[in-house]
């Protein structure tokens, strides 16, 4: 399918942008021989007078700027023109406000042009930087082969980034990296399950796909997040009895409270560093007609990926102005060996501090254990609730016990202590309320 088809099935009424105007001296900045007749059997062959197309259309009920890139063109490759291009569409969509979807497809930067074609990356990079000051959302699909320049500096800096299957996605193109160095890391399948793309999406799915999150990105609103409904419950008379409640495997959990509270979601996976964590469920939901933004913990002791996961979508979701909704459930940090060389102490830092400086506002429910740090990092001051289910605690009862050295049978003792049921954390003031 060539970038023109691919965008017209996307976006109904596609219509390309007059293409910015760059000279060029003959065979190009660097007198590069046959460079002109190069260019000539490209536009012949793919019917493209260049190996980018940019334009707006309707995706799904609303207008979005497009930028294709078609491979059969000199593989897709960058140079000055089509350099111009991508930068001209990215400014254009931060003065209409529309969101950019790049459909990438590039060996990378234009060989015959040098330094020239090369240097197009910082300024494709700056663009993207301008429409995210401007609180455009950008949306990359990597396509086959995505690779090079327009991986590093367009396709892996999107806010959410889709890959089709079976596609190659590497900054060392095949022709050009270790000959032994094949397989799923540089395969879109790969870059899923390494935590730098969200989702895995067929060419077919696209336009579905694509009309669902450009809404989602789209329904914005300041109000704070509505809290998920909870199961009524009477409260716990003991410490220990909280414990035991929230680590029950019968009680709600985390999957459950989004697929009930939303009508439909769309999850963002990975921490586009090498890491996933199951752990962690994030992405954007619709509640009543409008987006809210979510992070939830599952039950499980969270990895440095997940909280850095947490980060990123609370950062994406602070810069477009929606609304954040926070499940706490966790034991604690992952406190394993690998945990600490992946930077468990950093990535938990890095969460606390996209909270601390969320101007959107971000809504709270503690569902199961609340389990230290780990918990407190995704927790938001001043506007938590949570449920008759729940805990919260300095760290749990059992390593309280042996920090104080104490004898394992006096832990439900070292519980009550601790004042970690629900209406004690109301008490306390760490609470505004109990659900359910």
């Amino acid at each position: 399918m060539s970038v023109r088809e691919l965008a017209g099935a996307v976006a109904r009424g596609f219509e390309a942008f007059p293409p910015p105007e760059v000279r060029h001296a003959p065979d190009g900045p660097l007198g590069w021989p046959g460079y002109d007749e190069q260019l000539a059997r490209a536009r012949d062959r793919t019917g493209a007078d260049e190996s980018v197309l940019c334009g707006r259309g309707t995706v799904g009920d609303l207008p979005a700027v497009l930028v294709g890139f078609e491979f059969g063109f000199l593989g897709g490759s960058i140079g000055e023109a089509a350099g111009a291009r991508v930068v001209d569409a990215f400014d254009r969509a931060a003065e209409l406000g529309l969101p950019v979807i790049s459909l990438v497809a590039s060996g990378g930067s234009r060989m015959q042009e040098g330094i020239r074609a090369l240097a197009q990356l910082q300024r494709i990079a700056a663009a993207c930087l301008r429409a995210n000051r401007a609180r455009i959302p950008h949306i990359a699909v990597l396509r086959n082969p995505t690779t090079g320049g327009m991986w590093a500096s367009l396709a892996a800096n999107a806010d959410v980034v889709l890959a089709v299957p079976g596609a190659e996605v590497a900054f060392g193109g095949s022709r050009v990296r270790d000959p032994g160095a094949t397989g799923e890391p540089f395969t879109a399948e790969g870059k899923f399950a390494d935590g730098q793309a969200d989702r895995l999406v067929g060419e077919a799915e696209l336009p579905t796909v694509l009309a669902e999150l450009v809404a989602l990105l789209h329904a914005r609103s300041a109000e704070p997040a509505e809290l998920p409904e909870a199961l009524p419950r009477d409260l716990p008379g003991t410490g220990w009895e909280a414990v035991n409640r929230a680590r029950a495997a019968d009680r709600p959990r985390a999957a459950e409270y989004l697929d009930r509270h939303f009508a439909r979601r769309f999850a963002i996976s990975g921490d586009r560093a090498g890491g996933v964590d199951p752990g962690m469920l994030c992405g954007f939901g619709e509640r009543d007609g409008r987006t809210v933004a979510y992070a939830a913990q599952t039950g499980t002791a969270n990895t440095p990926a997940g909280f850095r996961t947490a980060a990123r979508l609370i950062r994406l979701a602070d810069r477009l102005g929606i609304p954040v909704l926070t499940l706490v459930d966790t034991p604690g940090a992952d406190n394993s060996a690998a945990a600490e060389r992946a930077g468990a102490g950093p990535a938990i830092a890095e969460l606390f501090g996209a909270v601390a400086r969320a101007r959107v506002p971000i809504t709270t429910l503690v569902v199961g254990e609340g389990g230290s740090g780990g918990a407190l990092a995704l927790t938001a001051p001043g506007r938590t609730w949570i449920t008759a289910d729940a805990y919260f605690a300095v760290i749990a009862p059992e390593a309280g016990a042996s920090i104080l050295k104490r004898d394992p049978a006096e832990v439900p003792e070292i519980a009550g202590r601790m004042r970690l049921r629900p209406q004690d954390l109301l008490e306390l003031g760490f609470v505004r309320g109990v659900v359910g």
